[in-house]
């Protein structure tokens, strides 16, 4: 039976306060049968979800698309809720039934219909040294039955909202880090069901957040402004018709809150004595207490648009395993990993009793408490008690990175009950899994895995615990290959790469960072600008969405036009400043950048960054462009041959990296590709298999190896426990991916105090070969987002099976390979349906030496071709699930 499941509306499941006035559909199709495809749908959309009132028909159309699927002649309106259904025809004719009713809920789209005003608290109100966090309310009634309620908001800052004493929504740090100047987010809430059919009042708090706290190690504030301010609405339509709009005005009042001080990177002081019961409902007095007339800010709307990524929220809870007393007397909960949140925690004790909360991310090496790596960043919680019978409390405009966290002041019994670590970060679907053979492994892919918990807290960031914390974009595209397997980051990464197009130099200059916080000089390193063109390519390839690629275009043609600029001559790029193969381990004693030669690696970068700007006018169909931008790509790669490749084909750059990347980015002849690949095993021979490579070469080093016959040298690679390797930091306890390979050394000292992160998903880039190669699960470029699959495993010595799966936009797509004693192997592989593989058994024959559960792979279902190639034998299948063996 056919079945259409999991209805979404870009890429999310009945969202409200989308912005996109021409949204896209998708689904899923649900079949027990094998080779199942599409060959026809149809979209209904209403107005109400029995399609009493349908508003728009898309008829039968004969096609296989069901994802990203544009509704034609189709525009949205502001705040309006449309409900859609979707029937399919198979491969066959057959017509399933309609699918369950979905909705979509647009928010606000235009500036022009902002009613509000930016409202902030008096200035003398805030005239306090320890720069208190302000908090604002309004009362207003009610004139009739309710039908339904909306609730848009923004802030300079970050804000938080609560309706008649309950907290509206569940997202925190709203609005989210942007450009500022350039783009606000601005949330949708359904508070129809927290109105009173009295009176009501609405409040919230604000706090400086990314707006106008630390940013950045040189103690800089306010560069987005200096004034905190709220923009809301709330829509209210009543069950006859009427609607009524409540804004923020001069009628609302503001106050000092009990959030005495909050910043991300120092933490946040709270003096529960002062908070002010019941100040969000409507028989709280403001006419005491402080409470003063707010005061319009003048500031523009004009950058105002609905949120695009997934808010954050809390996502777990993780109890402390352990408390003790470290050597120096310090006392500390440990919760058995290092993770991104904050903790929430119960308490009695006297009224003005103050307690302390530090947080760090590992002990050093005789058991104390360790701070020296967090800079400047406080990471510190103070609270101040009430004298309640039981206090409970947690942060709200911070978060902290951390394993381990000191308390100071609190009662000397504790219960580890009372404490709970709170994992927050963007709330992407979780899309892949890996395991192995290899627990040391299996730790590592859960390592990987925390790392982007950690650090796409709404932007990419570097690190979640220092004074730091910033969108660096080198970082973003050598990971988010891996993210996409880990989770559904195309929203993500979406909404950054607007930050990146709007903080773009006006000559295509792309920043260290997005958003741009470090400066206008802080730009346009090779292999960190390319973020422009890497990052919006490979959301394309992993999901098939071209709408990125048409946003991205302009940004990206512009990165490669400064780029051609740079250099002496149009084809190479050897001149500015660069990060060079970052941290790599054939640095000079003293220095962070490897020893591969800079212009090399820039030139590189250049050339691999203009063959997918080529490839992206290509799906585009920018003919004039494509061709341009292909002759373009042959004089760099020409230009590129003379200067660092000798006459007999030899690269002239003798680092892993240099090889690597030549290799990974097609840079070579043939003659020079043989070259580089014995080179590459000789300088793997000599280092008795650890790499050398900082951020620029790791990515790309097993892929390599894989890629030109020496698999085994890349699983050698993977499962060497001594430094450096991938699993050394597993060896030593590490929960998370460490900014530098010995972090901890074996001595237990630590690489440094100035720049030593123990949660840096750079490194964790391997995950992307995990997938791909060991688990054996790609996407294919000519039908991508996964609607053509390859399942192409590559088994190597020290693991006897593999698995992988991946939750595609199609469904479920998985891999599993389990290897005997005597070399046999047997592969189980599910396709979704409407998508198609191409299975590769490596070292198989055709015949009768390949079964296919059980039977003969000759005219097995929904095998639809067989041959054999120089690795192995290569089945082409419809969806389903397979066992295959040989």
């Amino acid at each position: 039976m056919l079945e259409i499941r999991e209805l979404r509306c870009e890429y999310q499941k009945n969202p409200i306060g989308i912005g996109a006035a021409a949204p896209r559909l998708g689904w899923k199709l649900h079949s027990e049968e094998r080779a199942v495809s599409q060959s026809a749908y149809e979209i209904e959309l209403a107005s109400d979800d029995r399609f009493a009132d349908v508003i728009w028909q898309s008829g039968r159309m004969e096609s296989e698309q069901s994802t990203h699927v544009e509704l034609k002649s189709f525009t949205a309106e502001s705040c309006k809720r449309y409900y859609y259904r979707v029937r399919v025809w198979n491969q066959r004719g057959e017509q399933s039934a309609w699918s369950e009713t979905a909705f979509w809920e647009m928010g606000i789209l235009s500036p022009k219909e902002w009613v509000g005003e930016w409202i902030s608290a008096p200035l003398d109100l805030l005239q306090v040294e320890s720069e208190p966090s302000p908090m604002l309310r309004k009362t207003f009634a009610l004139t009739g039955a309710v039908k339904e309620a909306r609730l848009y908001a923004t802030a300079l800052g970050l804000y938080e909202l609560e309706l008649n004493g309950q907290r509206v929504g569940d997202s925190y740090f709203t609005p989210g880090w942007t450009s500022y100047s350039h783009t606000l987010q601005t949330q949708t809430y359904d508070i129809t069901e927290l109105l009173a059919p009295s009176g009501n009042a609405i409040g919230a708090y604000l706090g400086n957040g990314w707006y106008k706290g630390n940013l950045a190690w040189s103690e800089q504030r306010c560069l987005y402004g200096d004034r905190l301010a709220l923009l809301l609405q709330i829509r209210i339509v009543y069950e006859d018709g009427r609607e009524e709009l409540i804004v923020t005005d001069n009628s609302w009042k503001a106050a000092i809150s009990q959030v005495q001080l909050s910043e991300i990177y120092h933490g946040e002081t709270y003096d529960a004595r002062l908070e002010r019961e019941g100040w969000s409902t409507a028989d709280y007095d403001d006419g005491e207490g402080g409470w003063q007339a707010v005061e319009l800010l003048q500031h523009g709307k004009q950058m105002l648009t609905p949120q695009i990524n997934e808010p954050v929220r809390k996502q777990e809870r993780l109890k402390p395993i352990a408390f003790f007393t470290t050597p120096k007397g310090e006392r500390v909960l440990d919760f058995g990993q290092n993770m991104v949140g904050w903790v929430q925690f119960a308490l009695q004790g006297e009224a003005g009793a103050e307690v302390t909360l530090l947080h760090a991310e590992v002990l050093d090496h005789e058991g104390n408490f360790y701070t020296d790596n967090l800079r400047a960043a406080k990471q510190t919680i103070k609270y101040v008690q009430k004298g309640a019978e039981r206090e409970m409390y947690e942060p709200r405009f911070t978060f902290q990175g951390f394993r381990y966290v000191q308390l100071i002041g609190f009662p000397e019994k504790l219960e580890l009950d009372d404490f709970t670590g709170v994992v927050l970060h963007s709330d992407m679907e979780d899309t892949g899994l890996f395991e192995c053979s290899e627990p040391l492994v299996n730790q590592l892919q859960r390592n990987i895995k925390w790392g982007l918990k950690g650090n796409f807290l709404d932007v990419p960031t570097d690190c979640p615990q220092r004074d730091e914390r910033l969108g660096w974009t080198g970082d973003a595209q050598m990971f988010i290959q891996t993210a996409s397997y880990l989770s559904n980051v195309a929203p993500f990464f979406a909404k950054w790469l607007r930050d990146l197009e709007a903080d773009q130099g006006e000559d295509g200059s792309v920043p260290f960072v997005i958003p741009q916080v470090l400066g206008e000089n802080d730009s346009s390193s090779a292999a960190w600008g390319d973020a422009a063109v890497i990052c919006p390519w490979t959301i394309y390839v992993c999901y098939g969405d071209k709408r990125i690629l048409e946003e991205q275009y302009d940004s990206m043609k512009a990165w490669v036009s400064y780029v051609r600029r740079q250099g002496d001559n149009e084809f190479l790029w050897n001149t500015g400043f660069h990060f060079g193969d970052w941290l790599g381990l054939d640095a000079k004693s003293g220095d962070y950048v490897g020893a591969t030669d800079r212009d090399f690696i820039a030139t590189a970068f250049y050339a691999y960054s203009v063959s997918l700007v080529q490839k992206t006018a290509a799906v585009l169909n920018e003919t004039e462009d494509a061709a341009t931008y292909q002759e373009l790509y042959a004089q760099i790669l020409a230009a590129l041959r003379e200067e660092f490749v000798t006459a007999t084909g030899r690269l002239a750059v003798p680092t892993q990296t240099a090889q690597v990347l030549a290799l990974m980015f097609g840079l070579l002849d043939e003659t020079a590709e043989k070259r580089a690949i014995a080179k590459l095993a000789e300088l793997l021979e000599q280092n008795k298999f650890h790499l050398t490579t900082g951020f620029v070469g790791t990515p790309y080093l097993n892929h390599v190896l894989s890629a030109f016959g020496q698999n085994e040298a890349a699983y050698k690679l993977l499962l060497q426990q001594t430094y450096p390797s991938w699993l050394y930091p597993v060896t030593k306890g590490a929960t998370t991916i460490w900014e530098h390979w010995d972090g901890i050394k074996e001595d237990g000292s630590f690489w440094s105090k100035n720049m030593n992160s123990f949660n840096h998903y750079a490194y964790g880039a391997i995950g992307d070969w995990m997938y791909r190669t060991v688990a054996g699960i790609q996407t294919v470029e000519s039908a991508p987002g996964y609607k053509q699959i390859l399942i192409a495993p590559q088994p190597g010595e020290g693991l006897s099976w593999a698995e992988g799966s991946l939750q595609t936009l199609y469904g479920k797509v998985s891999s599993k390979w389990v290897k005997s004693e005597d070399g046999a192997i047997t592969l189980d592989v599910t396709i979704p349906p409407n998508t198609a593989a191409e299975i590769r058994l490596p070292g198989a024959s055709a015949g009768a030496k390949v079964t296919e559960s059980g039977g003969s792979l000759k005219g097995a279902l929904g095998v639809t071709a067989v041959s054999e190639t120089e690795a192995g034998v290569s089945i082409h299948v419809g969806s389903g699930s397979y066992q295959l063996a040989w």
